[in-house]
């Protein structure tokens, strides 16, 4: 018979935050799927646990099908990304839809995730938000994705590394306008949490002269209707 592919949030930062169920899980399964498995051996030894486990990172995403046929010959699997929910721009959704593709049956077992937990804690409207993740990296596809956003009126989320934060920062200002709101919310649940709400000038110039340090959830106000069209 089949075994199950759990689909595992972590702690963002702090492991306080580990739920029981989750902690459960991973003693249950009889292995890990992992982004990153020295992350997740960290992980790990905090619960006391020892698990066999696969990688999973982009690059290895031909381990997929290995994962997959452990499940299918009865193994059960704990799948988890380095942080929070994972399959939300990782690299484990691929796995999900291949599980389901498969008839392997599926099941999320919740925590935190980043993305709306600095969407609570933002100060921005919370009603309607899209979830954008990283930026492309190529400069044509970055500005084609910028000019798709241009008149979005949600509040729109980013993900940012601290070495491309500036560069981003500059890129968002130009094309939303310096005006427009912006809450940067670093660290989230760690010891050196920070949730600054600016405006993305201002922000582009803090930066510009101070390091920034740690992970970055960037959480964007949207378009108000008098600024549809008038982006700078």
């Amino acid at each position: 018979m089949p075994g199950i592919l759990y689909i595992v949030a972590t702690p963002i930062g702090n492991l306080d935050d580990m739920p029981p169920r989750v902690a459960a899980t991973f003693g249950a399964a009889d292995f890990v799927a992992a982004e990153d498995t020295r992350v997740t051996l960290k992980l790990l030894n905090h619960l006391g646990l020892k698990k066999p486990m696969m990688s999973y990172y982009e690059h290895a995403l031909h381990h997929g099908a290995a994962i997959l046929d452990r499940i299918e010959a009865g193994e059960s699997c704990a799948l988890c990304s380095d942080a929070g929910m994972p399959c939300i721009s990782d690299p484990g959704e691929q796995i999900v839809r291949e599980a389901h593709e498969r008839g392997i049956k599926v099941v999320p077992i919740p925590a935190a995730s980043a993305c709306v937990t600095a969407l609570a804690a933002s100060g921005q409207p919370t009603a309607r938000f899209v979830f954008e993740g990283f930026l492309p990296v190529p400069k044509r596809d970055r500005r084609e994705r910028l000019a798709f956003l241009q008149n979005e009126t949600r509040t729109m989320i980013f993900y940012e590394a601290p070495h491309k934060l500036v560069a981003t920062l500059r890129d968002l200002a130009d094309t939303f306008g310096r005006e427009r709101e912006i809450s940067l919310c670093r660290e989230l649940t760690k010891l050196h949490e920070e949730i600054r709400r600016t405006t993305l000038g201002e922000a582009a110039d803090w930066y510009g002269e101070e390091t920034p340090r740690g992970e970055f959830v960037l959480v964007v106000r949207g378009a108000q209707p008098e600024e549809e069209g008038e982006c700078l």
